[in-house]
């Protein structure tokens, strides 16, 4: 059995998460729901859960907070936020890397959250701070990718540009190196979206813009960047960029 506690301030999301979990994850055993952040803690230091369905938002507290009050060895329990923060949030929890459910919560992504966590190898306290850094900037500053069996986290500051590659991605690094990842453009653009250090020039490529340093208007149009790298830039993508 997988042993769960609930930290949300809303009774009623407490009893509908209760229901969910007892109708649909049958392999689930709720041992505890909290209205708040402290006596949360208390109950994970008392039942040592395996996994902490966690609310964003609650009086005096963020959820976020949560790992403030573990030293870092006490850490041995996995969180899945629970959530109805806006978009610019969710782009946050996506490039951390953290499992989160946005209310009102569906069964079927209940269900995959459990699933993910069945898998879950390595409880990485850095996605979880990452994901603080994340919604406290003004802009992301941060992005997961996966690497073999492991998750990244590479500043964005770090990277002059992304370039396709089939269904792979080549990053490119401001020191020179290079890096491929599992991960389409589209969807790194898509993960992206309104972060406007990053500009798609080009079907097959994305570019940091505080490293362009200049445009080629012959031959098509091109991009240098400040390596001296010249990367095209497409037609219709003049006028925005």
């Amino acid at each position: 059995m997988i042993k769960v506690i609930i930290v949300d301030d809303e009774l009623m999301a407490r009893n509908l998460l209760k229901g969910l979990l007892k109708e649909y994850c049958p392999n689930v055993e709720v041992l505890a729901d909290c209205a708040d952040l402290p006596n949360g803690v208390k109950a994970i230091r008392k039942y040592k859960p395996d996994l902490v369905f966690l609310d964003i938002e609650m009086p005096g507290h963020t959820g976020l907070e949560l790992l403030e009050f573990f030293d870092e060895d006490e850490i041995d329990f996995a969180i899945i936020f629970t959530t109805a923060y806006n978009q610019y949030a969710i782009r946050a929890f996506k490039l951390s890397a953290i499992d989160y459910l946005l209310k009102p919560i569906e069964p079927s992504d209940l269900e995959q959250s459990i699933e993910r966590f069945k898998k879950l190898t390595d409880r990485n306290r850095q996605a979880y701070e990452t994901l603080k850094e994340n919604l406290s900037q003004q802009g992301i500053r941060k992005i997961a990718v996966p690497e073999g069996n492991t998750v990244k986290f590479l500043e964005l500051d770090q990277i002059l540009f992304f370039k396709a590659d089939s269904s792979y991605t080549e990053i490119h690094f401001t020191d020179g190196r290079k890096m491929v990842i599992s991960r389409t453009l589209k969807n790194i653009e898509d993960t992206l979206d309104n972060q406007n250090t990053f500009f798609r020039c080009h079907k097959s490529y994305l570019v940091n813009v505080q490293y362009i340093t200049g445009y080629i208007k012959s031959d098509g149009g091109y991009i240098i960047m400040n390596d001296n790298t010249e990367i095209p830039l497409s037609g219709d993508r003049i006028q925005e960029l």
